[in-house]
């Protein structure tokens, strides 16, 4: 039986392609590689794994969570609230992350998490 072994990329539909991308580039500091504000579709390159967003008129429905691993999880907390977000305060998970919750401009929970050293 054939093997899932990586993640190519994640598409998220998006409702206003310049806000997304101002907070995705601007606030996260992500590589645009693709795509622009004036266009529908853009991708991101996050170490290999593109993150692309597709221009929608609504959103359909429910969507779960994206983890981004970070090299500082409080440092990215920190970061956010002077971006003037507001997200709950990073906590230690028994399963060995120290992660925090954000919502995207469209809703979209993204969740920054760090591995706690053993």
């Amino acid at each position: 039986m054939p093997k899932i072994v990586s993640v190519s990329g994640i598409t998220l539909r998006v409702t206003s392609m310049p806000r997304s991308l101002h907070f995705y580039q601007k606030v996260l500091g992500m590589k645009l590689v693709y795509g622009n504000a004036e266009v529908g579709f853009c991708s991101f390159d996050v170490n290999g794994t593109f993150l692309n967003l597709e221009l929608s008129t609504h959103l359909d429905g429910k969507w779960g969570r994206i983890i981004f691993y970070c090299d500082d999880v409080d440092k990215m907390h920190e970061h956010l609230k002077l971006s003037g977000y507001e997200p709950p305060l990073p906590k230690d998970a028994p399963w060995g992350e120290r992660f925090f919750h954000v919502k995207d401009p469209d809703g979209h929970e993204l969740s920054m998490a760090q591995r706690l050293r053993a």
